[in-house]
């Protein structure tokens, strides 16, 4: 099932539970803007490229849009109409003052030289900087873009607009980035996996974890899970899978990994074959990948009694049917990785304040916010007698709609 179909039907059903009318519920759906141009640059050789950039934007009852821009060769409309969407609900169950956007432009980020990247990035900008500002739209890195793609942006839109380091969040730390910023999303994931573990009497001490995808988000998970007791048995990314059922030495594999591009070959630990890897035993395990992993086919053999959806939508909603019947606990992707944006948005907040914090607070003030989103998100499940998944849904869309409402802007 396809990423948009799947959160349109989380929506629907968050939208029946919460009793929204018909006409309130078409225009929550209905993106506030879609946005697609033609950039052509110059290549090294002289020759002309065209590649086509987009920014979907998909609501601002509460606040600016907010949104990655990813650089990838496929660049389906519909994954990032559903992920423009997603970011809506995120922000909102994180209770941060943003809606939701998504963006980037179709080309092969490893086909092209850093001056051609430059290029590209900076011609986008022109396109829309009268789309996006600090009030308005905020972009921030995804796939194939990260700091410096932000730091062109900012100063493209500069050229417009004077100096505003608010405009795009994920910067370098020398342009007004947030320290914490890179192992935010990590660290959420820690704090989110904490507050699910005590509910049911447990700590991350002793557990035994399985994380697929070992980039930013996986890697740093994994770092601190095991800086706080956790003991990660398998991990797998693009170049294979590895295990040790008395835990991986994390320290010397985030070495190996840096060294190697990637995990294979560690000598920690035994290959395994990386499309077991979800299956594997443990007690939590953390999908920190691509989008629709865990299916129909695989749901029924995975071990585990917890999953921690550090990705975008891993879980197809047919093996959320299977898992909720086996008694496995899903905490879902629009709350557990929106460390990431909540501190996004604290880096926004220090650069209009031009007061910047030390990294000490930027990582207290997340503990407090993915604390808060966890009492929150199980207070809508009371409410509402539904799984974790729902209840991070309904307090989304009830956040938005109370806010479309009291804007004056249902139909």
């Amino acid at each position: 099932m396809n990423a948009l179909v799947a959160t349109n039907r989380n929506f629907k059903l968050a939208a029946r539970l919460l009793g929204l009318d018909s006409k309130l519920e078409k225009s929550l759906l209905i993106p506030f803007r879609e946005i697609k141009v033609e950039c052509t640059i110059p290549k090294d050789d002289g020759t002309l490229a065209s590649f086509v950039g987009f920014r979907v934007q998909h609501d601002n009852a509460r606040g600016p849009m907010k949104g990655g821009i990813r650089y990838h060769p496929e660049v389906d409309p519909d994954e990032v109409n559903a992920l423009a969407q997603l970011m809506t609900w995120k922000t909102a169950v994180a209770n941060i003052p943003y809606g939701g956007a998504k963006g980037g432009i179709g080309c092969d980020p490893g086909e092209l030289s850093i001056s051609e990247l430059e290029r590209l990035t900076r011609v986008f900008t022109q396109k829309i900087h009268d789309l996006i500002g600090i009030h308005t739209d905020v972009p921030a890195p995804d796939m194939g873009t990260g700091p410096q793609t932000m730091a062109w942006i900012l100063d493209e839109y500069s050229k417009f607009h004077g100096y505003s380091p608010a405009v795009v969040t994920g910067k370098p730390t020398d342009l007004g980035g947030s320290l914490g910023r890179d192992a935010a999303t990590g660290r959420g994931v820690l704090f989110a996996t904490e507050a699910l573990l005590n509910e049911h009497g447990k700590n991350i001490s002793g557990q035994r974890f399985v994380i697929q995808g070992f980039g930013n988000v996986g890697s740093w998970a994994a770092q601190l899970i095991s800086e706080n007791g956790g003991k990660i048995v398998a991990v797998s990314d693009i170049t294979g899978a590895i295990k040790n059922s008395k835990g991986l030495d994390i320290p010397s594999l985030l070495n190996h990994a840096k060294e190697n591009r990637g995990v294979k070959g560690f000598k920690g630990a035994d290959p395994i074959d990386p499309n077991t890897i979800l299956i594997e035993d443990c007690d939590i395990l953390i999908p920190a990948a691509l989008g629709g992993v865990i299916n129909r086919d695989n749901a029924n053999e995975i071990k585990a009694k917890f999953i921690i959806e550090a990705a975008n939508h891993p879980t197809d909603p047919e093996a959320d049917e299977i898992l909720s019947k086996k008694d496995v606990v899903i905490l879902p992707d629009i709350y557990a990785n929106s460390g990431g944006v909540t501190v996004s948005y604290f880096e926004w907040v220090q650069n209009i304040q031009g007061f910047m914090w030390d990294e000490e607070k930027v990582n207290n003030e997340l503990k407090t916010y993915m604390t808060r989103g966890f009492r929150d998100v199980k207070e809508m499940c009371k409410t509402h007698n539904c799984d974790l998944r729902m209840g991070a849904f309904t307090l989304g869309v009830n956040r938005v709609a109370r806010a479309t409402v009291l804007r004056g802007w249902e139909a």
